[in-house]
């Protein structure tokens, strides 16, 4: 008999919206961020995007999913959004305005559908991972068909590392 495989949210979701896409475990070993998400997987960081929730000083949320690799430009994300300022959403109150906890906050199949971004290098690839929910559990995803399911626009919202 075939075992069932375990369908986070962000995956029903996309099995609702007939979205191909892949998923991939990993053992976390204590790390939750997305560069150890990589070293565990086995891949570039460059193909790892994590999730990453902001809020406005009128209190609105914004969703921005970027490279392991990259850093989040707070002043581009505002203006992306066309809002003053935005800041990072305290992790302690993830789970009650998404559903999902930190390191493992998936920009599909959230509490509600928050407005997104999603940096414009992903463009460049054919395939993303992307939290698929939970620690542990990866999506990997064509950019294009994250944008559609998640209604997100694109625009360069991250300053590299150095």
């Amino acid at each position: 008999m075939a075992r069932k495989i375990h369908k986070t949210n962000a995956m029903r979701q996309l099995d609702r919206a007939t979205v191909s896409y892949s998923m991939s475990r990993y053992e976390t070993g204590g790390g939750i961020d997305a560069l150890h998400v990589a070293e565990s997987l086995g891949v570039a960081p460059e193909v790892i995007f994590k999730t990453l929730v902001v809020e406005s000083s009128e209190k609105q949320h914004f969703v921005a999913v970027i490279g392991a690799d990259q850093q989040l430009d707070l002043k581009k994300v505002a203006a992306h959004f066309a809002v003053k300022n935005v800041k990072m959403f305290d992790w302690k109150e993830l789970k009650q305005l998404t559903g999902y906890v930190r390191g493992g906050c998936s920009p599909v199949g959230m509490k509600r559908a928050l407005p997104t971004v999603i940096d414009s290098s992903a463009m460049e690839l054919p395939e993303i991972y992307v939290s698929a929910g939970e620690i542990g559990t990866q999506i990997i995803i064509a950019p294009s068909d994250l944008a559609a399911v998640t209604g997100a626009k694109y625009a360069d919202v991250h300053h590299a590392v150095c």
